[in-house]
């Protein structure tokens, strides 16, 4: 049987950055993940895309695994970080940068 939170897990843990999301990079599902991926490749930061779209079962695990009902979600370093409101003021604050910075992944931005 499929054991989908630890399929998740397991995703958070092997990446540095992972954004669930719908659709993909190239071809966001919605404007609130396009407008994510926007900041993300603003900043030049690699990161996992993973398509909920393609998995329902990923879809509503993953709200299940954060307690956060939205999606796109994006992990930096295991930790849920937001979605992409949270994403957003915390790039227009720089603390965005800020925190990629202290989980030291760099972006082309840094100073």
């Amino acid at each position: 049987m499929r054991d989908v939170q630890t399929e998740i897990e397991e995703e958070v843990k092997a990446n540095a950055v992972v954004l669930f999301m719908k659709g993909t990079p190239q071809f966001p599902q919605c404007g609130f993940s396009a407008r994510t991926v926007q900041i993300l490749e603003y900043l030049g930061l690699e990161f996992k895309s993973i398509n909920v779209l393609e998995d329902a079962e990923i879809r509503q695990g993953i709200k299940e695994f954060s307690n956060w009902p939205t999606i796109p979600q994006l992990y930096i370093n295991g930790e849920f970080i937001g979605g992409a409101d949270i994403v957003h003021e915390m790039f227009q604050a720089n603390e965005l940068q800020e925190l990629l910075q202290s989980h030291g992944l760099g972006t082309k931005l840094a100073s």
